[in-house]
Formats: structure tokens, sequence, C-alpha cells
């Protein structure tokens, strides 16, 4: 049979090359694929032909409309033609090819007609014929004998699955959207069916599959082969649904090829069209496009998620509409059949943005919470990068089920894969890498095996959640009655609401306090202004006194903490911290241990819309899988002495020096985490990248000794935010001379804004000192401002309190390249999100030994950066010598021989 397949494969595709010159290579299949379905069917209709004419001819003639029950009786199958052409008989009238076929498509039955009109090719019928090329191209496929006796329904199978590949890989621009490449459905398919071998191969099984977003079908046909090989009397029966006509054309057309039921392909949108509404699978399978937006489709989806709920498909929430993936697979989990009757499985594709995108009340956080406190997740693998056609991104398979085996009961295995891959000898769009059998038998057997090892990790479920608790600061406050800020008043709304009079009349009140006065309590200074009020006559609204007091007063540390009616603090909006606690370790606690030791007066904002909705316990519960890190290993760098015994070992000190700059690293990271000298007794830290540290030392979290601050960017499209700038303004594009370690501070910036753009942004004046990492992009270089600056969100900035020394924390930064690493997420634009950058911590010695440690970083590294340029220099010497040697040689201005002769 293989021989046959692939001989008339191979014939069927040699057909293409007549489209060339007429056609782009990534149209071929808008014309070989329908002919193909067209030619199988001309053979399949043509044993019966006779009898469908006869019994069409009676029908007719009794004005019967419905004609299709008792045709296809008379045909024997579900498809029939009413027309007596055939391909041999439209060959032979050449000068009206063109209508001739149209006509004989549209005597199809109307299902068929369907896929026709789906494939739009009446276009392709007048392009072809247009180019003169039609005739040719059908006198073609005439030669090929496609009858089912000839060719059976699996072969024929092979040979369309054969040709949609090959088309898809042809035609790079678009392939990724509707189809997966072969490697990774097998794979998907040996993750989803493994658990279940036993059951399908149980003498006649029948068992169900599928796709809500099947694109070519290219999932449901290998779900197919895997159940063939593994039993050939099983049934799958299969379904799939495609909003894309044309791939709709071909999943329909190549089930009909199959034999299979290709009503069971439906068109239309899965979320606002559900073709199987009501109905369960086994088994499903999917490959959702990546991040594409669901707006189009929003308010159905909503109106069904708050008129239905968990009645629904979406019950669990909505995702952000710039990605619908999470709508596909809760549109799966509603399909799977009740663990009693069997349960499902469900393997589906994505991006990195499921894993991890969204906050704990967000609907991502929601759906992943949903999916992990039902235990549904088995497990994901994570896959290498340049997979796929059309994106170089990872991605990643998620296997859920709703009937999970005892030993994988409340926990997920995830499963590092990105290394697998072998490079491709030709790229096809973006793919570069491929999957062997030999990955593929790996991957599966270390899913079935549920081993951890160094490649897979069994979590518990619980590992992934987290509550988020507000942590609130006292509000100090000091005021000042200058005309600059009496005048301010102005721009609050509270009090320009009030008549011209009363206005002018607080105005006056106010001017009468002492300009020079600075009230450090809140009381006493509303006690004066009320006094001055009494004296004026002045009687106004609480939003005015609150109006005098945000413009008239600022935050200030040393001034005593403001209090309510009640003498409870008031909290400090700007100084609020939001706190990520394990789940089942308790807030409370969590806040003793970790956070009420380093802010003093600070507590837990205990209000109720900071309890959980679902099991209304103090924070917010929110749920992510942050895959990588659960196979980050710290490397320990090599220490100084070993790299100076290398050196010494060698002889080649200089270019053994420039090499390895991990000599200054690890300088700098011995310095930061152990100290200067030797340390009597050392303790764990606890945190994998400082490891132990001197015992006096404290190790806390870096923004409580270091106010942390972000950056913004002014919108682009106001000229006026970028004209007469004079405020130095930090991007990426100042991080150059950072990246190699030796520049430390920064004192002019490539980009200015205006005071008007940093008064319409989020971005804020930093002062002098400032230390700023980047962490986009370029991600993990640091440096000191020197003098004051504003930052793009690219940027997390610390304002060293007193307890820190900016460079000393410069150089702690400069010692988390492997922390970095740890932290960053995303593929192909890599990133530190805020959360935890709050989360960094910080080796702590007192002030005294961080000055000494500065100043043996800077000194020691300095004579090492002299080593580098003397290095570098002979280097340069060298490469200048190695071009002289060869001018001299092939210019005669040497005598090779009498040189090798003194050697």
């Amino acid at each position: 049979m293989v021989d046959n397949f692939n001989e008339k494969a191979d014939f069927i595709w040699s057909i293409a090359d007549l489209l060339r010159g007429d056609y782009k290579q990534s149209e071929y299949q808008k014309v070989i694929l329908p002919l193909t379905v067209l030619r199988r069917l001309d053979c399949v209709t043509e044993r019966n032909k006779d009898e469908v004419l006869e019994r069409y001819e009676q029908l007719q003639k009794q004005g019967i409309e419905n004609v299709a029950p008792a045709l296809k009786k008379a045909a024997d199958a579900e498809v029939y033609n009413t027309s007596e052409f055939t391909f041999e008989s439209l060959c032979n009238d050449p000068d009206d090819i063109a209508e001739n076929l149209q006509y004989y498509i549209n005597q199809y039955d109307d299902e068929t007609t369907e896929i026709f009109d789906k494939f739009d090719f009446d276009h392709q019928i007048q392009r072809l014929d247009d180019a003169e090329i039609l005739y040719q191209i059908v006198r073609q496929f005439a030669e090929i004998d496609l009858h089912p006796d000839e060719v059976p329904n699996e072969e024929m199978g092979y040979i369309y699955e054969e040709l949609i590949r090959k088309f898809n890989e042809l035609s790079n621009e678009t392939a990724g959207e509707h189809f997966t490449p072969r490697e990774v459905i097998e794979l998907m398919v040996n993750l989803v069916f493994q658990e279940d071998d036993g059951a399908l191969t149980e003498q006649d099984a029948i068992r169900t599959v599928y796709d809500p977003a099947c694109g070519t079908g290219g999932m449901l046909s290998v779900a197919q082969e895997y159940v063939r090989q593994l039993n050939t009397d099983a049934n799958l029966h299969v379904f799939g649904q495609e909003l894309n006509p044309e791939s709709y054309a071909v999943c329909n057309s190549d089930m009909l090829i199959k034999g299979q039921n290709p009503d069971n392909i439906v068109y239309g949108n899965s979320f606002t069209k559900d073709g199987f509404k009501g109905q369960r699978f086994d088994y499903m399978l999917s490959n959702p496009p990546f991040g594409v937006s669901w707006k189009k489709v929003k308010e159905d989806i909503e109106r069904e998620h708050e008129e239905q709920g968990y009645a629904g498909r979406f019950g669990a929430g909505t995702p952000r509409t710039n990605d619908g993936a999470f709508l596909f697979l809760q549109h799966m989990i509603s399909k799977m059949k009740p663990p009693e009757a069997g349960g499902s499985r469900i393997a589906i594709v994505f991006n990195g943005s499921p894993l991890f995108n969204g906050g704990p009340n967000s609907g991502e956080s929601a759906i992943r919470r949903w999916i992990l406190e039902n235990d549904w997740l088995e497990a994901i693998v994570g896959l290498p990068e340049n997979l796929f056609y059309n994106t170089g991104i990872r991605t990643y398979i998620w296997v859920l089920s709703n009937d999970k085996p005892e030993e994988r009961t409340d926990t997920v295995q995830l499963i590092d894969a990105q290394d697998l891959y072998a490079e491709m000898d030709e790229s096809l769009g973006e793919k570069r890498h491929e999957l062997t059998q030999e990955h593929i038998d790996e991957i599966t057997r270390i899913f079935g095996d549920l081993e951890a090892n160094g490649r897979s990790k069994v979590v518990p479920t619980e590992e992934f959640g987290y509550r988020r608790i507000v942590i609130d600061r006292p509000l100090r406050m000091s005021f000042r009655a200058t005309e600059e800020r009496i005048e301010s008043l102005d721009d609050e709304r509270a009090f320009t609401n009030r008549d011209e009079e009363v206005q002018e009349a607080v105005k006056e009140a106010l001017y009468t306090l002492d300009s020079e006065t600075q009230w450090m309590d809140r009381d006493a200074f509303m006690d004066e202004v009320e006094l001055a009020f009494n004296m004026h006559g002045v009687d106004v609204r609480n939003s005015v006194h609150n109006a005098i007091e945000r413009a008239l007063g600022e935050q200030n540390d040393d001034a005593e903490i403001v209090t309510d009616g009640n003498g409870n603090p008031e909290h400090d909006g700007d100084l609020r911290e939001r706190e990520r606690v394990p789940l089942g370790t308790d807030p409370r606690e969590y806040f003793e241990e970790e956070v009420a030791p380093y802010l003093k007066n600070a507590w837990i904002n205990e209000s109720k819309k900071y309890h959980d909705d679902k099991d209304g316990e103090l924070g917010v519960v929110g749920y992510e899988i942050n895959f990588d890190r659960f196979f980050y290993e710290y490397k320990n760098s090599r220490g100084l002495s070993d790299i100076e015994g290398q050196l010494s070992e060698t002889g080649e000190q200089m270019v053994s020096l420039l090499n390895d700059i991990n000599n200054e690293k690890s300088l700098i990271r011995e310095s930061v985490t152990s100290g200067v000298g030797e340390q009597e007794k050392t303790v764990d830290s606890g945190v994998g990248w400082i490891g132990e540290v001197p015992e006096h030392w404290d190790v806390v979290r870096t923004r409580f000794v270091a106010e942390l601050h972000s950056g913004h960017t002014p919108s682009r499209d106001e000229d006026e935010y970028w004209k007469e700038t004079d405020i130095p303004w930090v991007t990426t594009s100042d991080i150059k001379p950072f990246r190699e370690g030796r520049k430390r501070y920064l004192h002019e910036t490539e980009n200015q804004i205006s005071e008007l753009g940093m008064e319409n942004s989020g971005a804020h004046l930093l002062p002098e000192g400032t230390v700023f990492l980047s962490r986009t992009a370029s991600v993990g270089f640091s440096g000191i401002m020197g003098k004051p600056m504003a930052t793009s969100q690219d940027f997390a900035n610390w304002v060293c309190g007193d307890e820190i020394l900016p460079e000393y924390l410069l150089y702690v930064f400069r010692s988390m390249d492997q922390e970095f690493d740890r932290l960053m997420q995303g593929s192909t634009h890599k990133t530190i999100y805020m959360p935890d950058i709050k989360s960094f911590k910080t080796p702590l010695p007192p002030l005294d030994e961080q000055r000494e440690i500065v100043d043996h970083i800077e000194a020691e590294t300095e004579r090492l950066w002299e080593l580098i340029d003397r290095v570098e220099e002979t280097i340069d010497l060298l490469e200048e010598k190695r071009q002289a040697l060869i001018t001299a040689a092939v210019t005669g201005q040497i005598d090779v021989a009498e040189v090798q002769g003194e050697h």
C-alpha cells in the first residue's frame, strides 16, 4: 500500500507544477486540494451514477423537492451527483470546461457543494480559465484512478493528509494559523491516550474525540491513526469545529474522503455557535490560535458568563480580550464526561501567557484556580522554541483529566522538554526545530512513569497558589502655609466649586498663618486653620478642609502620625504594599515574621474587600504557574581561589583573565554575600542565590531598606511632552555603557521629557543616588543616578534609606545574575514583573562593613580592569602582528625558507 500511496501522492503533487507562474506557491492548495476531493467524489459516485440519474428524473417528474434521502439511497452513499458529467466527459469539451465544471460541482448534494463554497472554488475555476490552464489540470486529474476499489478510504486519507502537510509547510506565511506540526500532534495524542490504552484495546471499543479549533483536521487524523494502530477493531468517531472557511473545507473533505460523517465537522465560531451543544466527548485535542482577540464576540461570551455562570461554559471567568486561549479550554472542559461515565481527557497547546498572566482578581487567575482546585490538571509539558511555523516562542501542552489516577491526585507534573529537539536541515518559516520520534517517546515515557528528576517535577497543586494581602503604613504629614501652596488650592475641585467670595475668604484667612512655620502635627495645624477661619467668619464643608490638607500638606517621615476621629492611624496610599503569602501559610503569622520586623508601625488591612470572595479568608487567592522556576538550579560561581589557581597553572594569565570575567563577578558576589576578610561564623540565608552569610548580617526584603519606584512613559502623541525638555529620562538606550559592569554612575541621558510630560504620566523625579535596574528587554543592568532623573517603565528604581548605601545595593544587583535568570518571564520579550521585584532579598551588613565592601570591590575591580585593558592591547598587537606576518610573507619581505630553516 505504501508504494501505491506514495506514487499517487507524488503524482497529485506534481500537478501543482502547472500552476507555476500564475499562482504563488502558498496558493497551490487552493486548486489542488479541492480538485483532489472532486476527483475522489467523481470516482465514488461513478459506480451508481446511472441509478441516481434515473431516480432523480423520476423525482423531478413527481415534483418532489426533498430529493436527498432517495438519491442517497440510490447512490448507496452519503454523496451523489445529478449531472451527467464525469471528469472523463468534462475533458471532451475543452472550450466549455469552466462552465461545465462549475455546473458539475453545483449538481452535488447540498453538503458537498457547501464544501466547495467554503473552498471558494468558483473563483479558482475562473482564475484558472483566465490563465488558460484549467483544462490541462482537469485532464491530469482525470488520469489518476481514485476509485475506492483502487484506493481504499484509509489509503485515500493518507494521500490527502500528505498533501495537506506539504501545502501547509509550503505556505509558511499562514501555516501557523491552521496547522500544527505533526510531531507535536503525535506527542499530544500520546499524552492524552496513554492513560486509556487498556480501554482502547477492548473488543469493538467505541470512543469520541473533539477539536473546537480543528483547522485542517490534523489532530483528528493523528488520533484516528493512533487508535487504528492500537486496535483495528476500535471505532473512533471524530468531531470538530472550524471558523476559517478554507480550513473547514479541507477538514470536512478529509472526513468525507475517509468515510467519516462530514456532519461531524461544523463550520462557525465555537464560542458563539457551539456546533455540539450538550454533547460530551471522551478525548479533546486542540491548538487554538495564540494571542487572538475575542473582542468581536465579547458581548455574547460575557452574557453567558453572567447569566449562566457554571451552568454555562465560562462560569470560572473571562480572560483579557486580547487572548482567547482560556475560553477554548473552558469550552472543552464543559464537554467532559462525568467521572462516573468514564471521564474525559484533554490536551491543548498554549503559549506562556495562560501560565501566569493576571493577578488574583483577574479572569486568568480565576480560571487557573478553578482548574487547579478541581484537580483537573495532570501535567504541563514545556516545548522547545521555534517548533511552530509562524512563531518562534515557547509553547506548552496542558494535559487535563477529570478522572485522575490516584497517584496523580492533588499534584501537577511539569516536564521540561525545551532542549529536546533536532535542528532542521531547512527552516519552514519560524520552524527551525523538530521533535524526533526518540524525543516523543522520551517525553511520553517521563509522563507515564510520573518520575521526579531534572526534567520532571511533581508539584503539589497548592504550591501554585498564594494569598495577596495589603500592608498599610501610617500617614505622616507636615504643613506649611506658603503662598505657593495656598494658591495651589485652585487645582482642587472641592475648593473651586465654592463661590468666588468663599474662595477669597478662605485664602485671606490662610494668608494670616505664619508662612515660615512647619507644623508636624495635622491636628495642631487644622486647629490653627479653624481659628483663622473663625476670626474671618469663614464656614466651609469638610471637603474644603480636605482640599486644604492636600494643598498645604506633604508626606514627611519625621512628622507625627495622622489619625482619624477614633484615634486610629490613617494609611499612606503611597506606602501601601501588597504581599504574596504562600497558600497554606497563615497571613498574620507571615506578616509578623516577614514584614513587621522591617516596617515599623505597619499593619495588615483587614477590610472585607481584601478577603477572598470564595472562602472568605484574609487575602485574595491567586494562582500562577511559573514553569521555569521549578527547574532553575543555582550554579556555584567559581571562587577567587579557583580562578587564581587556574591562572597560576596555565601561564596564560592575561588571556585567561580576559576570557573569565567571572573573576570580577565572583569578587563582587563573594564580597556582598560574605564580606571582606575572614568571617568567624556563617548561617544559611534561606535565599538560593545568596547562600550563607556572616552570622551578624541581616537578610531583608530590598524594598524594606530602599523605597521602590517604577517608571512610566508619557504619551508619544503629545508633542508638548517632548518639547523644551530638561528632565533627564532614563530609557533602555542608556543601558549600553553599563552592560560590561564598569560604569557605575549615569550623569546624562539620551532622552529628556518636559515638566508637562511628568505631570501627565506616572513617572516620578527621583533623587540623585537612586539605584536603577533594567527589568524588560535588556534585563538586569544597573547603575546609580548622578543627578535627579525619571525613568521609563522598563526600570525598577530604589531610593536608599539610612540602612543601605547606593553603591552597596548596586553591587548586590550586579551579583544577582542567576536570580534574574530565574525570575525572567516571556519568550521573545524577557521581563521581571513587579511582584517578583518586590520579593528581592538583600544581604545587609552594618553600614561600616558596607563601606568596606564597596571600597574593596572598587579597588580590586579597578586593578582587574587595568589588567583587562592591557590584555586587550596585547591582543590588538598580536592581531596586528598576524596581519603584518601575512603581508610580509606574500610580498617577499621575509625569506620563508630561511625562517623555516631556523625552526
